[in-house]
C-alpha cells in the first residue's frame, strides 16, 4: 500500500482527494489535515507520499514543504494549487518538490500519479511545465545547459530522457532492461553529475539542453 497525507486549508479538497484516492486497491490516504498539522502528522504516520497544498491561510505551504524536507527521512512531496502561473512554482521545486499538480487534474489520473510519485517519477501538470520550461525557473542559458548534460555517460543521459519523460525506476527499470537498483544508481550519478536536488530540476535541465524536442508533457 502507499501511504498518502492530503494536506489542503478546504475541507471539501481534503475529503475528495481522499475518496478518490482511498478508491485505489494500492493506495491509503493515512489522514488529510489543514497545513498546521502536516509536519506533525507526518511524524505519526510516515507517510510515503504528500499531496500538498501550496496556499495555506494558516501556514505556508513552502514553510511545510521546507520543514517536511529537513526530515530524516522526508516523504516525497508534489504541490497542489489552483493557479497555473504561481509565482511559486520555481521555489518550490528548486526547494525539493516531486511535482505540481494543478487541484483540477482529471480524478481518474490521480491515483496513476501518486504511483508515478512513490515510484520515483516526475509528475508535473502539462501546463505547469510550459511554464516552467518556457523560462520561468531560471536553469540558466541552453548552452550551459548542454554543457552539464555532457559531463554524463551515453548510459546516464539515456536515464535522463526518461526521467524527463516522467517515467518512475519501474519504467525506467523497463524501458532500458535494467534492475531498480542498477537504475537509482544511475539517477543519484544523475542528479551528482548534474549538481541538482531532484528528478524535476534534473529533468527540467535535459529540456533546457534540447534534450526533448518539443517540450513534452511530464505527468505519468
Amino acid at each position: 500500500m502507499i501511504r498518502v497525507l492530503v494536506v489542503d486549508d478546504e475541507a471539501l479538497i481534503r475529503t475528495g482527494f481522499k475518496h478518490i484516492l482511498d478508491s485505489a486497491d494500492d493506495i491509503e490516504v493515512v489522514a488529510a489535515v489543514p497545513g498546521g498539522q502536516a509536519v506533525r502528522t507526518v511524524r505519526e504516520l510516515c507517510p510515503e507520499v504528500v499531496l500538498l497544498d501550496i496556499r495555506m491561510p494558516d501556514v505556508d505551504g513552502l514553510t511545510v514543504l521546507a520543514d517536511l524536507r529537513r526530515l530524516p527521512q522526508p516523504p516525497v512531496v508534489a504541490m497542489l494549487t489552483t493557479f497555473d502561473m504561481d509565482e511559486y512554482v520555481a521555489t518550490a521545486l528548486r526547494s525539493g518538490a516531486a511535482g505540481f499538480l494543478l487541484k483540477d487534474t482529471d480524478p481518474e489520473q490521480l491515483p496513476h500519479l501518486v504511483r508515478t510519485l512513490a515510484d520515483g517519477g516526475v509528475v508535473l501538470s502539462s501546463r505547469v511545465t510550459r511554464t516552467v520550461v518556457d523560462g520561468y525557473l531560471d536553469n540558466g542559458p541552453r548552452e550551459a545547459a548542454a554543457r552539464c548534460v555532457a559531463r554524463l555517460t551515453d548510459r546516464e543521459r539515456a536515464v535522463l530522457v526518461l526521467i524527463a519523460e516522467g517515467l518512475s525506476n519501474t519504467g525506467i527499470g523497463a524501458r532500458m532492461h535494467l534492475s531498480i537498483s542498477t537504475v537509482k544508481d544511475h539517477v543519484s550519478a544523475v542528479l551528482s553529475k548534474l549538481e541538482v536536488g531532484s528528478r524535476v530540476q534534473a529533468a527540467l535541465l535535459a529540456e533546457r539542453a534540447g534534450l526533448l524536442r518539443p517540450p513534452r508533457d511530464m505527468e505519468g
